[in-house]
């Protein structure tokens, strides 16, 4: 289980990325619970729930300098009790025309496994740079 899971959250982490680079709302949906909750980098702002945070990426999309983010999973952790995991790693924001660094950080990420499919129950920020 815990080789299977690591690797579906790796999956399913590399699908945000992408879905984040092609600016690609209908892919993020699937990959957050109903109840996501964000807490962001810099302000600790809560982005609280999908819907809130579509609407968020939404207006990042839209945005004329507009950031494309990246998550890089350094460990997951599965519980052997529980169908939950936490992955830590490095995030890195750029210009989307360019590419250049803008800033980046460590995360936390919480998945649960809902069904086949592991979904982000929980993230959190830090910004270093």
């Amino acid at each position: 289980m815990t080789h299977a899971a690591d690797h579906a959250i790796r999956q399913r982490r590399e699908a945000f990325n992408r879905a984040l680079a092609g600016a690609d709302l209908e892919a993020i949906g699937p990959l957050l619970a109903q109840g996501a909750v964000l807490v962001t980098g810099t302000d600790s702002a809560v982005i609280s729930g999908r819907k809130a945070q579509l609407a968020a990426w939404e207006r990042e999309f839209a945005a004329s300098l507009r950031t494309i983010y990246t998550r890089s999973p350094d460990t997951i952790l599965v519980s052997p009790v529980e169908p939950i995991a936490l992955e830590h790693g490095r995030w890195q924001g750029v210009t989307a025309a360019g590419g250049l660094p803008l800033a980046s950080g460590t995360y936390t990420a919480k998945w649960r496994r809902t069904g086949a499919d592991w979904v982000i129950e929980a993230e959190i920020y830090l910004t270093l740079a």
